[in-house]
């Protein structure tokens, strides 16, 4: 199964999802050689909730994902915490439900939530964690200590990080990791559906519950591959993102 475990459905925090949208950016996913994902959409975006809500009128979903005509989505959450940082939580639909509700007191970056709180919840909640894109400069991750990071399942290898710092920012990721003593996994971070493709992890089995897929991370049956046009992915998202965002604010 190959799978993106960072992804976002949305433009931005401030737009509407659009199922149309959606669908497109499915079948990007697929024709780039994915079978699944991890929806791991911002917790402050703009309702939150309506993503599921839609999903859950035009899709089955069993175990822990909605079956896209055969593709598999993983509901989640990209968390921003307090001090820095943001954390992917990825679980069942109800368990991702009832962490949104919890972090609604938390949506402003002065009511951000501690990282040992969170952590708590999805232990509570049997929530797959990782810590996204650790080394960006902009919120690195790294200020928390290892004993916190440590109860993470993984770190994220950003697409956005590897276009903005380039190959060295894989060997910073991979060491960071191996202090702590957690693997290093994919994720394209996405919010347009050409990125999807520049990165992925290519597991050695079929996943359909998060307690199948942390277990695949953990014990290491899987691989990263690097798409050698990540550069030209990410760029070509990001300018597409910037015009959308233009063309939105012109028409408003």
């Amino acid at each position: 199964m190959n799978i993106d475990l960072h992804t976002h459905v949305k433009l931005s925090k401030t737009t509407e999802f659009s199922l149309d949208d959606f669908r497109d950016a499915i079948q990007e996913a697929r024709f780039n050689g994915l079978d699944a994902m991890a929806m791991t959409e911002h917790f402050n975006t703009l309702r939150y909730h309506d993503i599921l809500d839609s999903l859950d009128r035009h899709y089955h979903y069993r175990d822990d994902f909605y079956d896209i005509e055969g593709f598999k989505l993983f509901p989640g959450l990209e968390v921003d915490v307090k001090d820095g940082g943001h954390i992917l939580a990825i679980g069942h639909r109800d368990a991702v439900r009832e962490l949104r509700a919890r972090l609604e007191p938390h949506t402003e970056k002065e009511s951000f939530v501690e990282l040992a709180r969170l952590l708590d919840w999805c232990d509570e909640l049997s929530m797959l964690r990782i810590g996204a894109h650790p080394h960006r400069e902009s919120n690195p991750l790294t200020q928390h200590s290892p004993q916190l990071l440590r109860r993470l399942d993984a770190f994220d290898l950003n697409a956005k990080d590897l276009h903005a710092y380039g190959p060295d920012m894989s060997a910073r990721v991979a060491e960071t990791a191996l202090s702590v003593g957690i693997p290093v996994v994919a994720g394209s971070d996405t919010h347009h559906p050409l990125q999807f493709g520049s990165i992925c992890n290519k597991l050695d089995g079929d996943c359909s519950r998060v307690s199948e897929l942390a277990a695949c991370l953990r014990e290491g049956r899987y691989r990263i591959e690097i798409s050698a046009c990540l550069d030209t992915k990410v760029k070509a998202a990001a300018l597409v993102k910037k015009l959308l965002k233009q063309q939105g604010q012109l028409l408003a």
